[in-house]
């Protein structure tokens, strides 16, 4: 099996790869090569086939016909430019998320006019194609009405996939991934890095700074939850999906309030002091028109799962980042 993995050296990328590497299977079939690509050159890895890092930007043209002459028999694409940059630079975000995906899906329909080429293509989306109406829990067939030039673009590729999948082009599965938190490194651009950035610094004795109301709800899983529903994609059988391709991610529902009396019960109030609140307008505006909880027992079915408290996500995120060992309590 060859893999092709198009953002691997986000943050995602990188526990993914690492992953596949560690396992050398999918679905019972050996991996015997895997591409890394990203606009920049992701990492090196220990794997025991063969391994090809490349820097490329997916919206160029003939990028993406180059990733697909090798022809992978398995393909993850969430390369992407996040929430907050999408809305700042409206052409960046549609030549990034819209033409570039749609670039990939082409090259791949090209491909298969050479010869027979019907590759799995697990590509993510987001919760933020849903947007008002917001019921206070979503279903997967609830009306996809966003309200960001981010949402927008993650639904157009939706509909895409769906299509180019109904047509044999490729056999696609669509996860709709919850805000990820809590996310290691730095801060990103994304209009939700506030949801991560105000328990990772605590944690580590930084101050962090808080943007909107202790009110605020939304959809959360770790970046465990999200390395597990990517590998778990790649090995379900879409047969199962019919036509409605994409699926909502399980997750939690939970205010800022309840992430920071969270981090209260693992570190202490020490730890929760160092949340300093300082309201952004601009963001409280983007997040307002996001949803807040989800009826995912579609792909609980299909057997995806995430955790189920924001303790559980805390003490995944100092397991997998912080090596286990917190400051003092107070």
């Amino acid at each position: 099996m060859h893999i092709l993995i198009i953002g691997a050296a986000g943050m995602i990328g990188r526990k993914l790869s690492r992953a596949l590497a560690a396992a050398g299977t999918v679905n019972g079939r050996p991996i015997r090569r895997m591409t890394l690509a990203d606009i920049i050159v992701p990492e090196a890895l220990d794997f025991g086939g063969d391994i090809e890092t490349v820097a490329t930007d997916l919206s160029r043209p003939g990028a993406a016909s180059a990733l697909i002459a090798s022809r992978p028999d398995l393909i993850f694409h969430f390369a992407a430019i996040v929430s907050g940059e999408a809305e700042a630079d409206f052409e960046k975000g549609y030549s990034v998320n819209l033409d570039g995906t749609r670039a990939l899906f082409e090259a791949i329909r090209l491909a298969g006019l050479e010869r027979p080429y019907t590759p799995r293509v697990v590509f993510t989306s987001s919760i933020v194609v849903f947007g008002e109406p917001l019921p206070p829990v979503i279903s997967d067939t609830h009306c996809v009405t966003p309200l960001t030039s981010y949402g927008t673009q993650k639904a157009i590729c939706e509909l895409l996939l769906a299509d180019y999948s109904r047509r044999g082009i490729f056999d696609g599965i669509g996860i709709r991934l919850p805000t990820i938190s809590i996310r290691p490194g730095k801060p990103n651009k994304a209009a939700s890095g506030f949801f991560s950035s105000i328990l990772r610094e605590p944690l580590i004795g930084e101050e962090a700074v808080l943007p909107v109301s202790e009110n605020v709800r939304h959809w959360f899983a770790s970046p465990r939850a999200a390395k597990g529903f990517l590998l778990h994609a790649a090995e379900i059988d879409t047969g199962s999906l019919g036509q409605l391709r994409t699926i909502t991610m399980p997750g939690l529902s939970a205010t800022v309030g309840d992430q920071i009396e969270a981090l209260r019960r693992v570190a202490g109030d020490a730890a929760t002091q160092l949340i300093r609140r300082e309201p952004n307008e601009t963001i409280a505006n983007i997040i307002s028109g996001w949803p807040q909880g989800f009826d995912a027992r579609r792909a609980e079915a299909l057997g995806f799962r995430a955790e189920t408290s924001f303790e559980e996500i805390i003490r995944v995120h100092i397991e997998d980042e912080l090596e286990s060992r917190l400051p003092e309590r107070a």
